[in-house]
């Protein structure tokens, strides 16, 4: 409900994520919408998954989108952070009220646009990563200076010559070697997340425990980001019934993912996010077809 005080929520919620910082956000995101499952499983009825973990306090198209909001006025306007793509750093330490209340600002703003999406539009597809990307495109054209696709440059000496050096071009695929690896990890993470899912009809339980998994990211691990995998696994094999649908729509949607990085999410002072991209496109190609 668009209410004044979902609105006030949406705010606060917004807010709490550029305090915390959007990566630390999404991950309490994981942990409660965890919570949110087990209560699923035991019979219970209190919507923790529904109404927390992608409610007000913490879904992603508030907590978090709120979180990169910030980062980008921070570290592009106010000079106090130093990239905008930071989503990492907990914005509390800026010590700038103005920071915070750009992330409640977009709070509410995602709580808008969602609800846009979900309720007015009634769009077939994940309106909260619909929200997550389109939340993150208002960021980057207020607060930053790159452009949606990033603003790539050569290296020059100072005469405008090239340097000699050999200097690799803009790629907007991933090569070989990253892509292989990508299609091995969506598909083992496609197979086992679509048969669990298969057997609990929890479509969300995948999602959450890859959102969990990055408080290893967060403390400095280079572990991957899947919840773009598992999450799109869970939706495919709810749709379609077959776990072997589950693991093809994750490897589409785990290879779309590393091209959206690259377009979008390179060269750039702000962050789009390329998971929440790569799950509202094929989540729509998923509900097209089924």
């Amino acid at each position: 409900m668009l209410t004044i005080e979902a609105l006030l929520a949406a705010f606060g919620g917004g807010l709490f994520g550029a305090a915390l910082g959007a990566l630390p956000a999404f991950i309490f995101t994981g942990f409660v919408g965890l919570a949110g499952v087990a209560i699923i499983g035991s019979g219970g009825t209190v919507d923790i998954l529904g109404q927390v973990a992608f409610g007000t306090l913490l879904g992603p198209h508030i907590a978090f989108a709120g979180g990169v909001a910030a980062a980008g006025y921070a570290a592009n306007k106010k000079k106090a952070l130093g990239s905008g793509t930071d989503i990492l750093y907990p914005l509390m330490k800026t010590n700038d009220a103005m920071v915070l209340i750009v992330g409640g600002v977009f709070g509410i703003l995602g709580y808008v646009i969602n609800y846009l999406y979900s309720e007015v539009l009634a769009l077939q597809t994940d309106t909260v990563a619909m929200t997550v990307f389109t939340s993150g495109v208002i960021a980057r054209l207020v607060f930053g200076s790159t452009g949606i696709f990033g603003k790539y440059e050569d290296e020059k000496t100072e005469s405008g010559a090239s340097s000699g050096a050999v200097v690799a071009k803009r790629r907007f695929i991933p090569d070989s070697k990253s892509l292989s690896t990508t299609i091995v990890l969506s598909l083992g993470l496609g197979l086992v997340i679509s048969y669990v899912v298969d057997i609990t009809q929890i479509g969300a339980l995948g999602f959450c425990i890859s959102a969990a998994s990055l408080i290893f990211a967060q403390t400095g691990f280079s572990i991957p980001t899947t919840h773009h995998i598992t999450l799109i696994a869970g939706v495919a094999t709810i749709a379609t019934g077959s776990i072997f649908m589950g693991a093809v729509f994750a490897i589409i949607s785990g290879v779309l993912h590393e091209i959206i990085g690259l377009t979008l999410n390179s060269y750039n002072d702000t962050h789009i996010d390329p998971p929440a991209t790569a799950i509202f496109i094929v989540t729509f190609i998923i509900f097209m077809f089924t």
